[in-house]
């Protein structure tokens, strides 16, 4: 939307600042309905007008109409909630929040969005309600904050000013039983990124990134020399470390550093790597990629409650690798991606939905030569095993030891979906081409 990247593997300095958009009767964009965390805009007060992008967020209702009723359709149906057709400021990505963080939605949430200054209305897209294993884990202080909502994965819809919802709960066996009660506090989130940053040089040299990438849009891929002399190895050393892909950080895909937690957290190293998809669809230009990671990242943290974007890093369907959550590249930050697993691991989204489609070459090879850099940085095989603590997850209750491949599926630590059956399926080709890479 607006001014794309010139090309997908275009790189960005200084970000345009916008006005939020005003928002329509009944909608206050970016003032959240939790309680704020360390660092970040109170619930009670509206950001900064420099900040660019925005969200609405819309409460949604009660939908059964007097026609429901009167032909006794289904209880699910009578239960549901939502928004009719409206107009609305321009948004790019949507999903839906609710209070309670540890509550989950059963049921199903659906959306339908109208192209900005068209009368084009999509059909009914899905959002993935199963979204609590890509959280922070129990007893920290980003989940336990009172900041942190519950929430579906949010989906890419493109540039819209027109949505309609509906959020419909499930019922148990016969049709006739009461339906599992919705979530309290149903709101529905629509996030407008803001423009892209103007396209500047890239800068950064061999070492920029030793104490982070604050200043550098990309950190440009270095050979397995210049590698292994930014991490400060004597040249009689052979450790097996692949050599530094291009990395586009968080500068370069536009970031609102105002936006998250201004801290770090840290973990002590980087054993695993668990690999995600984002599914927020496939129906996005490469181009469009840092649109879709500033959408993501202001969902992560405006609608959801946590202290920055959930992962390490991001791979878009061109192979293009992104710097996630702050607190840089070469260091073991806490990210929010894989409940119970958060510890001493990193989280890489491949973004796009690949539970029916095939995740591109160029995404896996991204996954095989980012993996082969960061796991060889902290002495991890990418063919091999290890052995994590579970901070608690449906799969595996917490301190249970588990042991998994050292690149491992988010499925592996928890009963989900995440990263699509396609894109799990060639997780083995990626440590494959990822040992190859780091020498073994």
């Amino acid at each position: 939307m607006r001014a794309f990247l010139a090309s997908s593997i275009g790189v960005t300095c200084a970000a345009a600042l916008v006005l939020p958009l005003a928002a329509p009767a009944g909608a206050a964009p970016d003032t959240p309905a939790h309680p704020a965390t360390a660092g970040s805009v109170p619930a009670e007060a509206s950001e900064p007008a420099e900040v660019p992008g925005s969200t609405q967020s819309l409460a949604l209702n009660p939908l059964a109409s007097p026609s429901v009723r009167a032909t006794g359709a289904p209880a699910a149906a009578a239960a549901e909630q939502g928004l009719p057709e409206r107009d609305v400021q321009p948004f790019s990505l949507v999903g839906v929040v609710w209070d309670d963080v540890d509550t989950e939605l059963h049921g199903t949430a659906q959306v339908r969005t109208r192209a900005t200054g068209t009368d084009r209305w999509s059909d009914w897209q899905d959002l993935e309600t199963h979204n609590a294993e890509h959280s922070a884990d129990a007893g920290t202080a980003e989940r336990d904050s009172g900041a942190a909502r519950g929430s579906t994965a949010p989906l890419w819809v493109g540039d819209s000013d027109g949505v309609e919802v509906r959020v419909r709960p499930e019922i148990p066996g016969e049709s006739t039983e009461a339906p599992v009660p919705l979530p309290a506090g149903l709101h529905l989130e629509l996030v407008d990124p803001g423009e892209d940053p103007q396209e500047l040089p890239a800068t950064g040299a061999a070492g920029a990134d030793r104490a982070g990438s604050l200043g550098a849009t990309v950190l440009p891929a270095l050979s397995r020399a210049e590698t292994e002399e930014a991490a400060g190895l004597a040249p009689a050393a052979k450790p097996y470390i692949g050599p530094r892909p291009r990395i586009v950080t968080r500068k370069g895909w536009g970031a609102d550093e105002k936006l998250r937690e201004s801290g770090f957290a840290y973990t002590k190293s980087v054993k695993a790597a668990f690999i995600h998809h984002s599914a927020t669809g496939n129906n996005y230009k490469c181009s469009q990629a840092p649109s879709v990671l500033r959408g993501i990242y202001r969902y992560h943290v405006k609608s959801s409650g946590w202290r920055d974007i959930g992962y390490n890093f991001a791979v878009d369907k061109c192979g293009n690798i992104y710097e996630g959550r702050a607190g840089g590249v070469t260091k073991a930050v806490m990210g929010a991606h894989t409940l119970g697993f958060n510890t001493n691991t990193m989280g890489i989204a491949v973004l796009g939905t690949f539970t029916k489609s095939n995740p591109p070459a160029a995404a896996v090879n991204a996954v095989s030569k980012l993996t082969a850099w960061k796991l060889g940085l902290f002495g991890a095989n990418p063919k091999g095993k290890v052995t994590l603590t579970s901070g608690g997850s449906n799969k595996y209750k917490k301190g249970k030891k588990v042991k998994l491949n050292v690149i491992s599926g988010h499925r592996d630590g928890f009963a989900t979906e995440c990263p699509g059956a396609r894109l799990y399926k060639k997780l083995g080709t990626a440590r494959t081409s990822s040992a190859k890479l780091q020498g073994r």
